[in-house]
């Protein structure tokens, strides 16, 4: 039982560790590691497929050593976290940012909705809801900055 849950986040670890994220940005490849409860996960990581990705997700009781690895603080988590490229996702990250950081490439960790908020994606989408888009850093004594601002 031990190994079969320790073969998704060692998945994690290679993804986040040792590829270097170029191939998955070419083919749209994202893996969403989420709760099996989470209908909003479900909603959003729909509509990455709608968009185009090439979903794969990945149901785990428990989400805090993924979000461990994946360099997520408390003030930024969410509910589910994604990778792509090379970065995390964390939370209903909007079409627009994930679009955004895989054309600028910055040199961030990843990008975050903290909390749920109304409207996001997978969330009742509205496209005039309002929250904010965090980037954020390997290090994680940096302080997040703004990336995308919704609504």
């Amino acid at each position: 039982m031990k190994i079969n849950r320790l073969l998704p986040l060692g998945a994690l670890l290679l993804t986040l560790g040792l590829s270097s994220g170029a191939n998955a940005a070419e083919t749209g490849e994202m893996n969403v590691y989420k709760t099996p409860w989470c209908g909003c996960c479900e909603s959003w990581a729909q509509a990455m497929t709608g968009a185009g990705y090439n979903v794969k997700t990945i149901d785990l009781e428990d989400l805090s050593q993924v979000k461990a690895m994946a360099g997520v603080t408390d003030e930024l988590e969410g509910c589910h976290t994604a990778i792509i490229a090379g970065y995390v996702l964390e939370g209903h990250v909007p079409l627009q940012a994930i679009e955004k950081l895989l054309l600028e490439k910055p040199e961030l960790r990843g990008i975050a909705v903290p909390g749920m908020p109304s409207g996001a994606l997978g969330m009742n989408y509205d496209e005039n809801a309002d929250y904010t888009v965090y980037g954020f850093f390997t290090d994680t004594a940096k302080q997040p900055v703004v990336f995308y601002q919704a609504g």
